[in-house]
């Protein structure tokens, strides 16, 4: 008896496998620079890439929020036992804009999906410059989640999700 993808996942996940199959690799990669970096401050410079892509959202959201980005930096700097990679200093941070601004690394994830659609074309096949690729993108897995300080920040923004929420409810209520 064999069985088929759809005997074990969704349709829409068998219908993309040739994505999840280019981003394994860089998956791999990720987890491997993440074991890393955590006993080899040198291994931070493979995080560059993501961590450029991390501030830049936390910026460009805040600039269209206004949340009034002040300072950018991607300077690893020492902050207690561990490293900060980067940050970017908001100066008007209000409850409406607070989520959007913190939670902006989320969007990261859009990069390494755009580039595996691009890449696994019909009649795909693996060439040299996937293997730079897959670098480029394996930083983005580790970046595209807010730090522990943004999920702080995005609480700010709870009256935002109360009032989704109430007009969820109500939709639903009258549909």
């Amino acid at each position: 008896m064999s069985l088929s993808c759809n005997a074990l996942a969704p349709a829409w996940l068998c219908a993309h496998r040739d994505v999840l199959v280019y981003l394994g690799p860089s998956l791999a990669l990720a987890l491997l620079i993440r074991a890393l970096s955590r006993r080899f401050a040198l291994f931070h410079v493979f995080m560059l890439a993501g961590t450029i892509c991390h501030e830049l959202a936390h910026f460009t959201i805040g600039l269209i929020t206004g949340a009034r980005p002040a300072s950018f930096t991607v300077i690893p700097r020492r902050s207690g036992r561990g490293w900060e990679l980067g940050s970017v200093v908001l100066t008007r941070v209000r409850w409406y804009n607070a989520a959007p601004a913190a939670l902006a690394p989320l969007l990261i994830i859009a990069i390494p999906l755009a580039a595996a659609l691009w890449r696994t074309q019909p009649g795909w096949r693996f060439e040299s410059r996937d293997i730079l690729l897959a670098f480029l993108l394996a930083p983005q897995f580790l970046s595209c989640w807010p730090s522990a300080v943004d999920w702080k920040v995005a609480l700010r923004s709870w009256p935002a999700a109360a009032l989704a929420l109430l007009a969820w409810g109500a939709h639903l209520m009258w549909a």
